[in-house]
């Protein structure tokens, strides 16, 4: 199961830095970099850049997932819990459920400060966690690409069962998301549509690796496809 002994805390700068999308499925490496480039050839052609929004109810890896698809792919990494106003992290510890009014400023913050790394970074990508339970949360984000035309816009959405994900959730130590915190979210879960065309599934019941695996596999995917989609128009 997926581990979450290395989330970052609160308020903790979670940010890197980097220049390329890689297509390569081959795990982290630490090639060396010259004047902040890395020395890993494996580059993405496309002239587009890439938000990773890797989303899903509480327990479903979210952070962890994230965390290794950014230094996989050499990409700048938000973690969006982070930029919760303290309100509402405040009543996310006490097992109360965020309304519709505490998410939307917090959404516009996250759509923002991707758009913004995305310029100060100068890279192909970045990856950010988000919930994101409800579409029209997702449609908050889906603005992005209407305040920069060339960037792409992709949802990695983790799955498993309600039960998994409690009894992971129940494991984890010092964060303020409690189980009470999973089922509230499994209440108003609505689960991507066939004809949200932007989202990539992926099953987080199998081991930290196989997730890690599946889905850095499926990002290959999505931008191949895309790619050759560009070369047709």
């Amino acid at each position: 199961m997926l581990s979450y002994e290395n989330r970052p805390a609160m308020g903790q700068n979670s940010s890197t830095t980097s220049t390329v999308l890689p297509l390569s499925t081959s795990p982290p490496s630490s090639k060396k970099t010259t004047n902040g480039t890395s020395a890993d050839k494996s580059q993405s052609a496309s002239n587009h850049s890439h938000i990773w929004l890797v989303t899903g109810p509480a327990g479903c890896g979210k952070s962890t997932v994230a965390q290794y698809l950014a230094k996989a792919m050499k990409l700048p990494f938000i973690e969006g819990d982070e930029f919760h106003p303290p309100a509402n992290v405040e009543k996310m510890s006490k097992g109360i459920p965020l309304t519709d009014a505490d998410r939307w400023d917090w959404l516009t913050t996250l759509r923002e400060e991707a758009l913004r790394q995305l310029v100060d970074s100068g890279a192909q990508g970045v990856v950010l966690t988000c919930s994101a339970l409800k579409r029209k949360y997702r449609d908050v984000i889906r603005v992005a690409p209407y305040y920069s035309h060339n960037v792409r816009l992709h949802f990695v959405y983790l799955h498993a069962r309600q039960e998994v994900l409690i009894e992971r959730v129940g494991a984890r130590k010092g964060h303020f998301m409690g189980a009470n915190m999973v089922k509230s979210q499994f209440g108003i879960l609505e689960a991507p549509t066939p004809d949200e065309t932007d989202v990539i599934s992926v099953d987080v019941s199998g081991t930290e690796e196989e997730v890690e695996r599946d889905a850095l596999a499926a990002i290959r995917q999505a931008v191949e496809v895309k790619s050759a989609e560009d070369l047709e128009d």
